[in-house]
């Protein structure tokens, strides 16, 4: 088996104007919600063998939340492709990963990630299926199994949501 996990960045600060994207950093809120996001990672035994994040400020900052929490450290790395993504892109990426690799974290930006997500999906729960096709918002991770042993072998709805949590789900909670 296979686990691919998907996290869009936590959210952005906008207020300079004429930064350059790639160079925006996180504003309060996404500040808050990235340790949330690692530490429901940590309590579900959510840990990636290897993290591949965007290059992208934002990215960085929200994977740097999020490491404190998990069991053991993941190698990371940071990968030019995934910024701006497209999901034939990532599809791409996701396939390269090495075969010692069983579950994977990708990091990155929508609307890329939602539609990665939509093109591997083929089963699990139609309700959890239905609100990751309506909004796919930041800090959310989208976790996908697969029943095979070679990441090559993806291919579109090859996958079963397992689970997709939002991080307004995990205020006070203690789940």
């Amino acid at each position: 088996m296979r686990r691919l996990m998907l996290l869009r960045h936590a959210k952005s600060d906008w207020s300079k104007p004429g930064m350059a994207d790639h160079d925006r950093a996180l504003n309060a809120r996404g500040r808050e919600a990235a340790p949330k996001v690692g530490a429901y990672m940590a309590r579900h035994d959510l840990t990636p063998d290897l993290v591949i994040a965007s290059t992208a400020t934002r990215v960085r900052q929200t994977f740097d939340l999020v490491l404190p929490a998990l069991k053991t450290a993941p190698k990371v790395v940071n990968d030019a492709r995934l910024y701006e993504a497209d999901a034939d892109t990532l599809l791409q990426v996701a396939m390269d990963t090495p075969p010692g690799v069983a579950s994977l974290l990708m990091v990155g930006h929508n609307p890329g990630l939602a539609d990665f997500a939509m093109l591997l999906i083929g089963s699990g729960d139609a309700k959890t299926r239905a609100r990751l096709n309506e909004k796919f918002p930041t800090t959310a991770l989208a976790v996908i199994d697969f029943p095979f042993d070679a990441w090559e072998k993806l291919r579109p709805k090859s996958g079963r949501i397992e689970r997709f949590v939002v991080p307004r789900a995990l205020k006070g909670e203690t789940d």
